[in-house]
């Protein structure tokens, strides 16, 4: 049964939801993993689909997936193309996986590019963001999730796109009975080098991938290949959104309901504040990310770094190393590096 989204339901209950006229949320859920699910926008592109982001390669996803197209009507072989916010697992590989059946087209953001070949290469020392954590000092994490990732490794889902997409780029979709659909690529780096949102400023719409979420602030650093300063790439990206025409936002994870500049602006001021804790807890003498992520609070409960899981605490690590970068780049700490590690100071 489509029902219209409700911003105040359980955003990750299965089902279809109508956010927008001919566009559908479809929540899929994700393994073991604090998000729970992620947003699957599908969109009338004329007789048939586009869907914004694909979900995790999981059994469970695409038969929920299926059900869900079911109920519009559709199905898999309807679906023409995959528009991919950026390369995470729980937003590429289901369409990578999908295409080899059904042969719709996947494309992604140009500046995915490194990062896939990355993953399409030799993984002799596995991603940037675990040699970060050697330079961040946090060597005993570093060995716990060392093995793990060797484990976890499958190249078949990391193939190639079909389509690139670069910044500024429009995608014209067919709606049945309302003309066409115009989709602007807008490339935001920062959670991943490539990512990108798709805005359709006649329906008042972002489609905003992860870059702006309405509950939480996504990981920087997390990637293959890791840029200079993507917190600062990420912060530049957000401003960049708040030059642009409001829009309702439509996220990949949580519900549908705010507009973007509201969440821009908390965003922003979010990143404020955490760049002055992270300055204070230098001047208090904490030398390394590890240091620094030892002593700042963590998610909306405010838990302790050792209170994450290794997974959770690579993630925090890595944020205290992006705003350590940052502060190091407005001149507000030094760094230099003692034994393969970044130390800063005041």
């Amino acid at each position: 049964m489509i029902s219209d989204d409700d911003p105040d339901c359980d955003w990750t209950a299965p089902g279809v939801f109508r956010c927008a006229p001919d566009v559908y949320r479809i929540p899929l859920p994700l393994p073991n993993d604090g998000l729970r699910a992620v947003n699957v926008y599908a969109v009338v592109d004329g007789e048939g689909w586009t869907l914004v982001d694909s979900g995790w390669a999981l059994a469970q996803a695409g038969d929920l997936l299926q059900e869900a197209l079911a109920q519009l009507g559709a199905g898999l072989r309807d679906v023409r193309r995959f528009l991919v916010t950026h390369i995470h697992r729980d937003h590429y590989t289901q369409a990578v996986v999908l295409r080899r059946d059904f042969g719709m087209r996947v494309a992604v953001g140009r500046g995915e590019q490194p990062a896939l070949e990355v993953l399409n290469g030799p993984q002799r020392d596995g991603p940037a963001y675990l040699r970060r954590l050697r330079r961040a000092g946090a060597g005993e994490l570093l060995q716990r999730l060392t093995g793990a990732w060797a484990e976890r490794v499958d190249p078949t889902i990391w193939e190639f796109p079909d389509d690139w997409i670069d910044d500024g780029e429009e995608i014209v979709l067919g709606v049945a009975e309302r003309g066409q659909r115009v989709l602007q690529a807008v490339a935001t780096p920062g959670h991943t080098q490539g990512h990108v949102v798709f805005a359709d400023p006649v329906g008042g719409l972002l489609f905003s991938g992860d870059h702006v979420l309405p509950r939480i602030t996504p990981s920087i650093g997390f990637e293959p290949v890791t840029a200079p300063n993507p917190l600062a790439d990420f912060l530049a990206s957000l401003e960049l959104l708040r030059t642009l025409p409001d829009a309702a936002m439509l996220p990949a994870h949580g519900p549908v309901g705010m507009r973007v500049h509201e969440r821009v602006d908390e965003l922003l001021a979010h990143h404020s504040k955490r760049l002055d804790a992270t300055l204070a807890a230098v001047q208090d003498g904490r030398s390394t990310a590890h240091e620094v992520a030892a002593v700042l609070p963590w998610t909306r409960r405010e838990r302790r770094l050792d209170e994450l899981d290794p997974f959770n605490a690579m993630l925090a690590t890595l944020e205290t190393s992006v705003h350590l970068d940052v502060l190091a780049e407005r001149g507000l700490v030094t760094v230099g590096e003692v034994d393969g590690e970044d130390h800063y100071a005041t």
